[in-house]
């Protein structure tokens, strides 16, 4: 108790006194996190909103599957992405392996079903009105689904929201494809797990600590974006 007690003592002084390594690994982590969920929403809203508005056979299996990549795992991903950019692989000659563009795309990958299915799950569940109204009032094309778009941004805020939860605790893929790096890809997952493993604990408790309050933050969000009742 007393060894838990000194070294929670040490990780809040380390955060007190704002030690620049553990800033610096928490503004990696927020970095490479949000230009995750930027990347992945170019492509998730527009198909998930395509998805809740279009009716097509097979789009209840489509769907199902989004679902089941929900709980892909991590190093999977990290390890297929491996293959990819790797020097013997197809993209190594594009030298990303071990770079903060690795990470980025490989969050990218990881949350892109995540954010589709719940931008498409917003969609669909919104009142059954909406897509009937808008259709009457002749709204066509890119105005459609602008006006869809507006209508169910709470839902897609909460998606993009839920995307980045994902993305800034993942170990697996930040560990594979960037290397943890200190000073370019040391995120504070990689770098818990490694200043544990050195016998570091008080800078990982510091950084556990930072990890639980982005947490708590993002746990706030999703719940302020919910929708009254």
């Amino acid at each position: 108790m007393d060894y838990f007690r000194s070294s929670l003592n040490a990780a809040l002084a380390l955060l007190i006194s704002g030690d620049w390594e553990v800033y610096f690994i928490v503004w990696t982590s927020l970095k490479i996190s949000l230009a995750a969920v930027a990347l992945a929403s170019v492509i998730a809203v527009p198909c998930g909103v395509t998805l809740g508005i279009a009716e097509f056979a097979g789009k209840r299996l489509l769907r199902q599957g989004l679902g089941s990549l929900m709980a892909l795992p991590t190093v999977v991903v990290g390890l297929l992405l491996y293959g990819l950019l790797s020097r013997r692989g197809p993209l190594g000659d594009w030298g990303l392996l071990y770079t903060p563009t690795a990470v980025v795309i490989g969050e990218c990958v990881l949350i892109l079903p995540v954010m589709i299915h719940l931008v498409s799950t917003a969609v669909m569940g919104s009142d059954p009105r909406l897509l009937l109204t808008l259709k009457s009032l002749g709204a066509k094309g890119w105005r459609y689904f602008v006006l869809v778009l507006s209508e169910t941004r709470a839902g897609v805020l909460a998606a993009l929201v839920t995307g980045f939860g994902r993305a800034v605790g993942e170990v697996g893929i930040a560990m594979m494809l960037g290397g943890n790096i200190q000073g370019l890809t040391r995120t504070m997952t990689t770098a818990i797990a490694l200043e544990t493993s050195k016998g570091e604990f008080e800078l990982g408790l510091a950084l556990g600590i930072l990890l639980l309050t982005v947490a708590f933050i993002i746990n706030g969000l999703l719940v302020w974006l919910q929708p009254e009742k």
